[in-house]
């Protein structure tokens, strides 16, 4: 099993040194601006914006810009999604001219509002067309371009290796894999060790992805799919410090150490929200990452006070809710050990 040092190298991708070998991934609606400027603080060696669908980025939609503009993290990596060639053209190049270092292309989202457009993992059904949406980002652009993949869209079409194959040799510089089918969205277990035939199929790095939320967990995916790094998504939900920690070989690394550090942390991430997005649409969108901290940090935090910091419209309620919920409701094992 490699050593988790192996974890705190640093890693090349077309030119761009990263840090280190753990990265947070692109999750929509979650890795926003506050999100990656967290996990990058707390050590992760790559963080990557939540998906920008191309089509609305070449066309100017409202919100797009927030998705792509450059947070002043080392690295900017911003993911496009998308089907058609033009848009996924222009959105690299709109992407670049805002500071981005990589663009990544989405060809792994199972969502149904994305497969049914033909776009995410659904370009696994037809390599020759998520070929040529490859050659147009990476014609459109100076900075390296990479891929994130699942092993391919059923059991019955494990086509990972052959377009990873196909994107280096079309210029891609990384290729990202998940591992599991689109078919299987969530479902079971991820198959780690399907993951290295993609890492035999190429000569650059591979990201290997999927159910990873320890140390031991990322040394043993990168033992058995070879790849050179891990990348990790839904370990995050109420824990940006996830990806930093196990860069740093241990699950309590940089993280809120007393209830009332916990409770400043959630606080300021909430109002960071507010300020990104302005006070109506953030008091929404900060809800899921409010009820995940809850989740995680302060189970014992009582139904009505839970529901009454989930619906206020009124943001120094809901702070008052959060001091209140992290003082009296604590119940995460780190917090407990280190009070």
């Amino acid at each position: 099993m490699p050593e988790l040092t192996t974890l705190a190298s640093p890693l090349d991708i077309g030119g761009v040194r990263i840090r280190n070998r753990v990265f947070l991934a692109p999750m929509s609606g979650i890795t926003d601006e506050p999100f990656r400027q967290r996990a990058h603080a707390h050590g992760a060696g790559l963080v990557v914006s939540e998906m920008v669908a191309s089509g609305e980025l070449a066309r100017g939609r409202a919100g797009c810009d927030l998705r792509i503009r450059h947070s002043g993290l080392p690295v900017h990596m911003v993911q496009l999604a998308g089907r058609e060639v033009a848009h996924m053209a222009e959105g690299a190049r709109i992407a670049a001219g805002e500071g981005a270092d990589i663009i990544d292309i989405n060809m792994g989202c199972p969502a149904k509002k994305v497969t049914g457009g033909y776009a995410g993992s659904a370009l696994m059904r037809d390599l020759d067309h998520a070929l040529s949406l490859i050659e147009a980002v990476v014609g459109a652009v100076e900075v390296p371009v990479t891929v994130k993949m699942r092993l391919g869209w059923d059991e019955s079409a494990l086509n990972a290796p052959m377009l990873a194959r196909r994107a280096e040799q079309a210029g891609v510089k990384m290729v990202t894999v998940h591992g599991r089918t689109r078919c299987q969205f969530y479902q079971g277990k991820a198959d780690w060790r399907a993951i290295a035939r993609v890492k035999q199929a190429v000569s650059i790095p591979v990201v290997a992805n999927g159910d990873v939320g320890s140390p031991e967990e990322a040394a043993t995916i990168l033992d058995q799919s070879g790849a050179d790094a891990v990348m990790i998504g839904r370990a995050h939900y109420g824990a940006p410090w996830i990806a930093g920690s196990i860069a740093a070989g241990t699950s309590a690394h940089d993280i809120p150490q007393t209830s009332q550090a916990l409770a400043d942390y959630v606080v300021g991430h909430y109002e960071d929200m507010l300020s990104l997005y302005g006070i109506e649409s953030g008091l929404r969108q900060a809800r899921k990452h409010l009820g995940w901290y809850l989740d995680r940090h302060a189970a014992g935090v009582s139904t009505e006070q839970r529901k009454q910091i989930l619906t206020s419209f009124e943001p120094a309620k809901v702070i008052a809710g959060l001091r209140g919920a992290f003082y009296d409701g604590v119940t995460s094992p780190e917090l407990r050990s280190a009070a």
